[in-house]
């Protein structure tokens, strides 16, 4: 029987890593895993050591954030790491949404929406002062824990799997014109994945349109998270990756072996792997 309190730091197993592939010639992935905390930074006191300050620096949030740069060149790495700085120091300056008990409210997810259109906007500035037709957009993918709930926001068409009880399921839906076409009942999911409109982006942090979707889950001992940027996906299978979250060891091992395999397959793209789980151990 798995608790229902909060799993402690150590109980945290997370890992990432970003690889640019065998084909491309740099990396416009990036990646960032963090936690938030709150702490009292006393400065001098009187007091004697140990006077009943609050000072413990218990984890209120976990952030992890995968972005895909688009476009190529410089633009889509620059994108990518703006996107991811601007939605962290956004995130970080918005706490008194977060640490409230209750962090289940509309404010919230309004908050996430907003820090997605604040991405948006710094990435359209950032392209306006560029050089004259460099292109800059990425996709934004950010998982937030605030226990016991946790939130995702999506924008374009980096991957959030949730692995349980040997099921894998893709909860974000690929914002991509090939999407649309399935949803639309133009194209089958098999025609979708063969179509050039599966890499035609209908959203993302920098383009004509971004549409920031939030979706809250009740957290869980027991899950396994995985985000990912596409390169993962154009070699390796759901069922694949399946298996290899069902063998696991740990997060550092199976972010590992899914990015060889990648590789193996030919690595035609950058890719991006973030997986994280909670193991119950002893106080």
């Amino acid at each position: 029987m798995h608790p229902e309190r909060k799993p402690r730091d150590d109980e945290i197993d997370v890992y990432g890593l970003s690889h640019q592939g065998k084909v491309r010639k740099e990396n416009q992935d990036h990646f960032l895993l963090a936690t938030i905390h709150k702490r009292l930074h006393v400065l001098l006191s009187s007091l004697p050591e140990n006077h009943g300050l609050p000072l413990d620096d218990q984890r209120v949030a976990f952030l992890a954030m995968v972005a895909d740069g688009v476009g190529g060149g410089v633009g889509g790495r620059e994108a990518s790491a703006t996107a991811i700085s601007v939605a962290t120091e956004y995130v970080t300056s918005s706490t008194d949404c977060f640490l409230q008990d209750d962090a289940a409210g509309e404010q919230f997810i309004e908050s996430l929406q907003a820090a997605a259109l604040r991405c948006h906007a710094a990435v359209r500035e950032r392209a306006k002062q560029a050089p004259e037709g460099r292109s800059m957009a990425t996709t934004l993918t950010l998982w937030m824990g605030v226990w016991p709930w946790y939130y995702l926001l999506q924008v374009g068409d980096s991957r959030y799997y949730l692995y349980r009880e040997g099921v894998l399921t893709q909860v974000s839906r690929d914002q991509t014109m090939a999407q649309e076409l399935v949803d639309q009942g133009v194209f089958t999911r098999a025609v979708a994945a063969r179509s050039r409109f599966n890499n035609i982006l209908s959203s993302a942090i920098g383009s004509d349109e971004a549409v920031p979707v939030v979706t809250r889950m009740k957290s869980e001992w027991g899950n396994v998270h995985l985000l990912c940027t596409d390169g993962l996906t154009k070699h390796v299978s759901d069922e694949r990756i399946a298996e290899c979250l069902r063998t696991m060891t740990s997060s550092k091992q199976v972010c590992e072996q899914l990015l060889q395999e990648v590789l193996d397959d030919g690595g035609s793209d950058n890719v991006s792997i973030i997986v994280g789980r909670a193991v119950e151990r002893p106080a």
